[in-house]
């Protein structure tokens, strides 16, 4: 399974390629930041962002991406951009057919940390020890894009089961009832 992890923001948007399935070992193909300047007005930055994903999806073909799910924060002004470059980057995949997966901060720490309270710092530390990779990936929002990536691995196959079991229920909870 091959995929792209997006870390969203408007100033720096982290982006990380992992490949690999639960249980093995997973190797990172590629790392990286989207960066838009501050300054420049809102809809260019939006289409800097959508440009840049695109090159990640063009470059790496992912058959999943994985967003951080924005929460609620004090500044709202900082939730918007999270939010807006979250949606830019669900569109460029709905665009292709890939299916988006969303998972909270506390579900991507808890994946690749053991905790759901783990630091900045720590889930740095372990992407960089899951990944076997010789240096910390800078910055933190690429890091935080590799995690997602490792985050919708390991987790993607139990959602798959979840998700037909449920399906199952309901078709047969449908059979019970018109029958």
């Amino acid at each position: 399974m091959r995929v792209l992890g997006v870390d969203p923001g408007l100033t720096r948007c982290g982006v990380g390629v992992v490949e690999g399935v639960a249980g093995r070992p997973l190797t990172m193909l590629g790392v990286g930041v989207v960066r838009t300047p501050a300054d420049a007005d809102l809809s260019h930055r939006l289409l800097a962002v959508e440009q840049g994903i695109e090159q990640w999806l063009d470059e790496h073909r992912p058959e999943f991406v994985a967003v951080e799910r924005v929460f609620s924060q004090h500044n709202v002004r900082t939730v918007m951009g999270t939010a807006q470059a979250s949606a830019v980057a669900m569109l460029c995949a709905a665009r292709r057919g890939i299916p988006v997966a969303l998972h909270t901060p506390s579900e991507v720490k808890a994946a690749v940390t053991g905790t759901g309270r783990a630091d900045k710092a720590q889930v740095g530390a372990m992407v960089t020890r899951l990944l076997r990779l010789s240096a910390l990936p800078k910055p933190a929002d690429a890091a935080d894009a590799l995690a997602l990536a490792i985050c919708h691995i390991w987790r993607a196959p139990a959602q798959n089961r979840l998700q037909q079991a449920v399906a199952r229920h309901t078709v047969n909870a449908t059979k019970g009832r018109t029958a």
